[in-house]
Formats: C-alpha cells, sequence, structure tokens
C-alpha cells in the first residue's frame, strides 16, 4: 500500500537529495510528486545500485538543468572487483565472464588508475540512457537488440587509490559531467586482461553541492513539512553567475523578453564580456531570469536566454 504524504503547494529552488542505494532516481522523484510537486526534474540522474548527491529541481529551478550539467564537475567514490564481466558493467548485470585475475598486482591496478586522468573518449555502456533514434539504448538491449556503439569525450581531473584487497579496490574519481563510472572500471579491467564490474558507488559531489547539504529520502518522507527548509534557491546553485538586481520597471520589460542595458555604473561589480552569465532578479530578489552579455546594435545588453517567471 501507498504511504499518504503530506500534499504541499509547489516550490521553487532545488533540493539536494541523498539519494539510497535501490530505488531508482525516478522514483525518489515520485516521493516529491506524491508531496504535490508536480513541476519537478533533475540535473543528472543515478543509476539504482548508486547513492549520494541527486540534484532535484522544483518549480522554476527546473529552467537551469541545462546550465547545472553542462558546467558541473562531479566527484564519486566506488568500489570495483576485478575478474568479472557483466552486459551492465556493473554488479547487477548479467554474468558473461569470469576470470582469473591473480596475475594482477596493485601496482599495476594503482598505475591504470592514475591513467584515468585527463581527457578521453569513453564508450557509453550498453545498458544506459543515452539514446539511439529516439530511444533509450537500455530498452534496445533489454529487448535483446543490438546497441550501437557510442563514445563520448570526459575529463577525469582526479583519479584516486583508497585501498586495494584484490579482487576488490577502492577509488575516487573527479569527473566532468556525463561521465560514466561504470564505463572506467569495465575498461581498466580489459586493459588488465581479466575484466572488472562495478560493485559500489556514491556521488559525493555534483556542481555545487557536497553531501553536505544533503538531505536524506527517509528524512523526507518522515517530515514532508519540513520541505521548504530544505529547498535552497536558485542562486546558490550558480554560485558563479552575478547578480544583477533590477527595478520594477525593468523587471516588466524583461517579462516580455527586453533585453537589460548594461549599466557600467550601477553594475559596476559585474562583470560585462560577451558570453558571460548572470542571474537577473526582481525587486524582491526573486530570480526572474538567466542571461547573457552581449551587444545589440552596438549597445552592451543582458539578453534573456531562459525566464523563470511563473
Amino acid at each position: 500500500m501507498m504511504e499518504t504524504l503530506l500534499r504541499l503547494p509547489q516550490a521553487h529552488g532545488v533540493l539536494v537529495l541523498d539519494k539510497p542505494k535501490g530505488p531508482s532516481s525516478a522514483r525518489c522523484l515520485t516521493v516529491l510528486k506524491r508531496m504535490g510537486q508536480k513541476k519537478i526534474g533533475h540535473a543528472g540522474t543515478l543509476d539504482p545500485m548508486a547513492s549520494g548527491v541527486l540534484l532535484v529541481l522544483l518549480g522554476h529551478a527546473t529552467k537551469i538543468s541545462n546550465y547545472l550539467m553542462e558546467g558541473g564537475g562531479k566527484v564519486y567514490s566506488g568500489c570495483l572487483r576485478l575478474g568479472r564481466v557483466t552486459d551492465t558493467w556493473d554488479a547487477e548485470g548479467q554474468v558473461l565472464e569470469e576470470n582469473t585475475w591473480e596475475h594482477v598486482s596493485g601496482g599495476e591496478v594503482l598505475a591504470e588508475i592514475q591513467a584515468w586522468r585527463g581527457h578521453s573518449t569513453q564508450p557509453v555502456p550498453p545498458f544506459s540512457a543515452a539514446k539511439h533514434q529516439g530511444r533509450p539504448l537500455y530498452k534496445l538491449a533489454r529487448a535483446g537488440k543490438m546497441t550501437p556503439l557510442k563514445t563520448k569525450e570526459i575529463e577525469i581531473s582526479r583519479a584516486e587509490l583508497l585501498e586495494v584487497d584484490l579482487p576488490h579496490v577502492r577509488f575516487r574519481v573527479a569527473c566532468s559531467s556525463g561521465a560514466y563510472i561504470r564505463s572506467l572500471a569495465h575498461s581498466l579491467g580489459m586493459r588488465l586482461g581479466c575484466g572488472a564490474v562495478l560493485t559500489e558507488l556514491t556521488r559525493e559531489y555534483s556542481h555545487p553541492f557536497g553531501l553536505d547539504a544533503a538531505c536524506s529520502l527517509d528524512a523526507l518522507r518522515a517530515e514532508p513539512e519540513r520541505l521548504f527548509e530544505w529547498i535552497l534557491p536558485v542562486a546558490r546553485a550558480l554560485p558563479s553567475w552575478p547578480l544583477i538586481e533590477l527595478t520594477a520597471e525593468e523587471a516588466a520589460r524583461t517579462r516580455h523578453g527586453a533585453s537589460l542595458p548594461h549599466d557600467a555604473r550601477r553594475m559596476a561589480d559585474v562583470p560585462f564580456q560577451p558570453g558571460t552569465h548572470a542571474l537577473l532578479q526582481d525587486p524582491d530578489k526573486n530570480p526572474l531570469a538567466l542571461a547573457q552579455a552581449c551587444f545589440a546594435d552596438g549597445i552592451p545588453v543582458w539578453g534573456v536566454l531562459r525566464g523563470l517567471w511563473h
């Protein structure tokens, strides 16, 4: 029987959720939907096996998803097991191979993990939400159809070996948004000649929030009336975007899509350079629009990228 949750007015902002291992990201969002949060999204899903930071976007914050995901790095800690290959590249998939791993040394594992660092092209797991001709790869794979080989460019800025207890290896990586940690484990196993699967994964950080800012799913279920206490404003999610507070007249024009002329005196602390971003606020400090610096007929202006009004 489904639990009864308090229904609340639509919230606007970012909820940093500490997703538990087991439920899918979609199932976690369903808990919030049943609390009255119909306008909802996220900035990067987590596999059911994974736990950690899931950025849930509510109300007008759903409009900032692309900007959070395109510039936001992530930090993961995880565990992999040598000597096994599965169809999903993690421990929850169907086992395809069992191989000996005893020939592998801790030094070889360390060298391979350190080799993760830098820019590289990564294979996309066949069981993933990446799409081919409009269909997620995991649906094609579950239907027994051949999945096309897809790759993506990623960057690993940090790769640490935390513990070696072969065949188990613990590690931590800091990476660009969209990197598949399952792919890192799978590729490492292939290079070592024994195969490897991801067995545990925790997202410790998803720009710009870490686990220290997160609330648990259990706490949300136990005290749904505290939802608004846990929600963070859009400005907190875009810390590098300067804030521009508008007058009532400017706010009215912005709501109609008009550009905001750059006032060098009034906006002295807001750097103007074509392509840079800013968050426009109304006189009550409510987020109004995402804007970008540009020139219109030779005049410096802040053009509206996305309106946040509702």
